[in-house]
C-alpha cells in the first residue's frame, strides 16, 4: 500500500541527507513501526509520506501512485486519506473536545448535523463520550491523545501516521493508547506507520518494523524476528536498553 523506492531528503545541499537510499513497503492493514535515535530521519520519512515533504530522490508511492507527481487537487484528496497523531497532541486549547474534533469536518465543508453525529460516533469509539464538552486543560494525557485519535478519524482516512504518539504519556497511559491503536487496526482495517525511539512501543503493537539510523534503515522485518535475530549494532543497542 505504501512504499518507499530508494529515497532521498536532503535539506541542503552541503549538509548530511536526512534520508539515504531509503527502501520500505507497509502492508495494507498492518502496523509497521519506524525506530531510530533522534536525528535518524524518522520524523522527515513520515512527512514524506504525507506529502508535506517530497523527496529529493527516489519515489513514494500509495497504491501505486507517485505521490510526488499528484497536482494540488490530488494532495488534498490523498490527505483526507491520512490520519495524523502528533507527540504533543496538538489541540485547540480553547475549544472544546467536541469541537476540536470536528474541525477537519468543518473544514472538509460537511453540514453541522452531519459533523455532530460523526463527532459523536467518534468520541464514543475512542471512550470519550461524556468528555465532549470539556477543554483539552481538563483531560490527562492519555485522554487528549484519544481526542487527538479521534480528530485523525474524522475523514475516514485508511492511514493512520502516529508520530511519537506515546512519547508524552505515562506507562499506563501509553498501554491504553496502544491497545486503541491496535483496536482501530483490527476493526477499521486501518494500515497504521508508527514512530517511535521506544522498542517497548514497537514490541506492544507493531507487525514489522524497520531501524533506522543516520537516515538509513539498517534492520528491518517482522517484529518477532528482529527482536530475536538483531544484526545490526543499532538494533543491538536499542533492544539492550528495553531489556536493562
Amino acid at each position: 500500500m505504501i512504499e518507499l523506492i530508494d529515497v532521498a531528503k536532503r535539506f541542503d545541499a552541503s549538509a548530511t541527507p536526512a534520508l539515504d537510499g531509503v527502501s520500505l513497503s507497509v502492508a495494507r492493514g498492518e502496523v509497521f513501526g519506524v525506530i531510530g535515535p533522534s536525528g535518524a530521519g524518522k520524523s522527515t520519512l513520515i512527512r514524506l509520506i504525507n506529502a508535506l515533504e517530497r523527496p529529493s530522490a527516489g519515489r513514494v508511492e500509495i497504491d501505486g501512485i507517485d505521490i510526488g507527481t499528484l497536482p494540488a487537487a490530488g494532495l488534498r484528496a490523498l490527505r483526507q486519506r491520512i490520519g495524523m497523531i502528533f507527540q504533543n497532541f496538538g489541540l485547540l486549547s480553547s475549544r472544546t473536545v467536541a469541537d476540536n474534533v470536528a474541525f477537519p469536518l468543518k473544514l472538509a465543508g460537511v453540514p453541522a448535523a452531519e459533523r455532530k453525529a460523526r463527532v459523536a460516533e467518534l468520541l464514543d469509539r475512542v471512550g470519550l463520550a461524556d468528555h465532549a464538552a470539556k477543554y483539552p486543560a481538563q483531560l490527562s494525557g492519555g485522554q487528549k491523545q484519544r481526542v487527538g485519535i479521534a480528530r485523525a478519524l474524522a475523514t475516514g482516512p485508511d492511514i493512520l501516521l502516529c508520530d511519537e504518539a506515546t512519547s508524552a504519556l505515562d506507562p499506563e497511559a501509553t498501554r491504553s493508547v496502544l491497545a486503541l491503536l491496535r483496536q482501530l487496526n483490527q476493526e477499521l482495517g486501518l494500515t497504521i506507520v508508527l514512530i517511535t525511539h521506544e522498542m517497548d512501543v514497537v514490541r506492544a503493537v507493531c507487525d514489522r518494523v524497520a531501524v533506522l539510523e543516520q537516515g538509513r534503515v539498517v534492520e528491518s522485518g517482522r517484529v518477532d524476528t528482529v527482536f530475536a535475530e538483531a544484526r545490526h549494532a543499532a538494533t543491538q543497542r536499542m533492544l539492550a536498553g528495553l531489556q536493562a
